[in-house]
């Protein structure tokens, strides 16, 4: 009988949620994907408020969507390539505080705390994030990661 040395057991990532145009929208709106978020990430409209581009850059998490992520960035603070992780999944999305981000303004702030499972583990990512138009559209520009 031979003895066969077993190490850690990995746990491959369970597949992405299917996300179709009918789903509920990741972001926690409540409509459906294709008429919230899908919209932004399939460019037929762009985001008219800082905290509708968060909720969007969030749901293009959720889809695997890194082109929407690099072109709703600044372009100052853009990095040239995105490599999402595969084993992270996003569960959820509140968004705890907004400041300025309307039509009438050209910067604004989104506080929220995205909640996400990576590994089996469960976790959550708390963030102030800073937004402002360029070319006359709402991007991402940088953000500072708050504790709880």
């Amino acid at each position: 009988m031979s003895r066969r040395k077993t190490g850690p057991r990995r746990r491959t990532p369970a597949p992405a949620p299917t996300v179709t145009a009918a789903s509920p929208c990741p972001c926690g709106l409540d409509a459906a994907y294709g008429a919230c978020c899908g919209r932004f990430h399939g460019g037929t409209d762009a985001a008219p408020t800082a905290e509708l581009l968060m909720r969007s850059r969030y749901s293009a998490f959720v889809v695997g969507d890194a082109a929407y992520l690099l072109r709703t960035w600044a372009p100052g603070t853009r990095p040239d390539a995105l490599d999402l992780d595969p084993g992270m999944r996003w569960t959820g999305l509140e968004i705890r505080a907004a400041t300025e981000g309307s039509a009438f303004h050209q910067r604004g702030t989104v506080t929220f705390r995205a909640s996400y499972v990576h590994g089996g583990e469960p976790g959550s990512l708390h963030e102030r994030s800073r937004f402002a138009r360029h070319d006359g559209a709402w991007v991402y520009v940088d953000g500072d990661f708050l504790d709880d």
